[in-house]
């Protein structure tokens, strides 16, 4: 337990979850962080990271799966002490929870122990990243539900369990869908929309992909 006198609060690097269809440009995103950057890859997608992007890249091997679990927060522990980032990005963590629930149905057959076992890991994993003191990037790919309201309302949802989502991005400060429209790369902030979104950074609820880490007083 830490006790903080008001007003002494430490200011926390921000989390950001950005979800969509693939080909919208997730990965992508990760350039827009400044200084030293680590991306851990979950599904080899590494094509659009290019040497002057300063981003260190970690692809992991079918050999890593089994204990997946146990070498990510191992790596990520030795990188958040040791590595000198400015900003962690995991990407693909549809892919990742594929991996954590497969090695969790190895070692249990109660399916619904199972989920609550893997829906603890990634709030913990979220946790973790939340006192990491470097600024996290997370991406999933999305679901289409079909039309279920007006516009598409609460059409999309990232491709994972609910309840792991909600466990992961708990401590997130955004959670966006990021989409094209007109050519432009656009991110739904807006939960009232009916689609998984949250900004506790300021009030905008759609933006430009490329304003990402623009706060609303620095938009206008």
């Amino acid at each position: 337990m830490k006790f903080y006198v008001s007003g002494e609060l430490p200011k926390e690097p921000n989390m950001y979850f950005i979800y969509g269809d693939g080909g919208t440009g997730k990965t992508s995103l990760f350039k827009l962080f400044p200084g030293k950057k680590l991306l851990l890859t979950f599904d080899r997608s590494t094509s659009v990271i290019k040497p002057e992007d300063n981003i260190d890249t970690v692809i992991f091997e079918p050999s890593d799966m089994p204990k997946i679990q146990a070498v990510i927060i191992a790596f990520l522990k030795r990188a958040i002490i040791n590595g000198g980032y400015s900003a962690i990005c995991l990407d693909n963590m549809s892919a990742l929870q594929n991996f954590v629930l497969e090695n969790i149905d190895d070692a249990s057959k109660d399916g619904r122990q199972n989920y609550q076992k893997m829906q603890l890991w990634f709030r913990q994993l979220g946790d973790m990243l939340r006192s990491s003191g470097v600024t996290i990037f997370a991406t999933a790919h999305q679901v289409d539900n079909g039309s279920s309201g007006l516009d598409g309302a609460g059409r999309f949802q990232p491709d994972m369990n609910e309840r792991t989502f909600n466990a992961f991005t708990a401590t997130f400060d955004l959670v966006g869908r990021i989409y094209k429209h007109d050519g432009q790369r656009m991110i739904d902030l807006d939960p009232e929309a009916g689609n998984h979104a949250k900004n506790r950074l300021d009030d905008r609820t759609l933006i430009k992909a490329s304003e990402l880490l623009k706060t609303e007083k620095e938009s206008e």
